[in-house]
C-alpha cells in the first residue's frame, strides 16, 4: 500500500452553475508519478473538476491540498506557481505568433530585451528530452494538430509545470500521433511528473488500482449495469429491455 503523502488532494468538491450542479462531492488524489484518466460521458464534470484544480473556477464546497498544504487558488496564475498546467482542449495558443513567443507569454519578470537565444535553447533542450520536436521559429498557424499539442504541453513544461492536465487529449490527434503522445507521457512519468488526462453525473464512481479492474467493473461503477452486447439492447415494440443484466 502506497503511504506517500498524495501530491493533490481535493476533498469534497462541489460546483453549481445556476442551479445545475456539475460536481458534488468529489475526492480525488493524484500522487508522485501517477497518470489517471477520468471516465464519463459528455457533461459529466470532468473539465469542470480540472478546471477547478488549475483555478479557471472556484468550488462552491470542498478543500484542495496541494503536498499536504491547503491552498485556494484565485486564477490560473496561481495554479502554475504551484507547479499545475493545464493543455486544454482547444489549444490556448497565439496563432499569429512563434513557438517561442507563445512559450513566453504572460510569464512574470522578463527583461526588457527578451533573451531569445536562450529562450529558443530551452525549448530545443526540452523538446529533445521528451521527443516533442517542433522549430522555435515555426508560426502556430504553419503547424499541424499534433504539432500545435506538442507546443501547448512544451507551454506548460517550459514553465516547469510538474502536474499536466490534458483535457481530451486524443480528440484531435492521428492513431499515430496518439501512439507518440503515450510514448511521451510514458517518459515524463518515469522521470517523476504526474499526469491527469480527461477522455471523452458529477459524483465519484470510485477509483481503481491498475491490473485490479475490468471493463465490466468499470461500465457496472458507472452505470449501474453492464451492456450485453451479444443481444439487442432494446425492443422496438416498446417490450422489456434485452441485453441489460445486473
Amino acid at each position: 500500500m502506497n503511504t506517500e503523502q498524495p501530491l493533490v488532494h481535493m476533498e469534497g468538491i462541489t460546483k453549481r452553475f445556476a442551479g445545475v450542479t456539475a460536481n458534488f462531492g468529489i475526492n480525488f488524489e493524484v500522487r508522485r508519478g501517477e497518470v489517471h484518466a477520468l471516465l464519463g460521458e459528455n457533461g459529466a464534470g470532468k473539465s469542470t473538476l480540472m478546471n477547478i484544480l488549475y483555478g479557471l473556477y472556484r468550488p462552491d464546497g470542498g478543500k484542495i491540498f496541494i503536498s499536504g498544504k491547503e491552498i485556494s487558488f484565485s486564477s490560473p496564475g496561481d495554479a502554475r506557481k504551484a507547479g499545475i498546467g493545464m493543455v486544454h482542449q482547444h489549444f490556448m495558443l497565439i496563432r499569429s505568433q512563434t513557438v517561442w513567443e507563445n512559450m513566453i507569454l504572460g510569464l512574470d519578470g522578463l527583461p526588457l530585451v527578451l533573451p531569445r537565444r536562450e529562450i529558443k535553447e530551452r525549448i530545443l533542450g526540452i523538446s529533445e528530452q521528451y521527443g516533442l520536436q517542433v522549430d522555435p521559429d515555426a508560426y502556430i498557424w504553419q503547424l499541424s494538430i499534433g504539432e500545435q499539442q506538442r507546443v501547448a504541453i512544451l507551454q506548460m513544461l517550459f514553465r516547469q509545470a510538474n502536474i499536466l492536465i490534458l483535457d481530451e487529449p486524443t480528440a484531435v490527434l492521428t492513431p499515430q500521433e496518439c501512439e507518440h503522445l503515450f510514448e511521451t507521457v510514458r517518459q515524463m512519468t518515469a522521470e517523476g511528473q504526474h499526469r491527469i488526462h480527461l477522455p471523452q453525473a458529477g459524483r465519484s464512481h470510485g477509483a481503481f488500482i491498475e491490473g485490479n479492474h475490468t471493463p465490466e467493473r468499470e461500465t457496472r461503477r458507472y452505470i449501474g449495469y453492464i451492456i450485453d452486447d451479444k443481444r439487442t439492447a432494446g425492443r422496438a415494440d416498446g417490450g422489456e429491455k434485452d441485453g441489460l443484466f445486473n
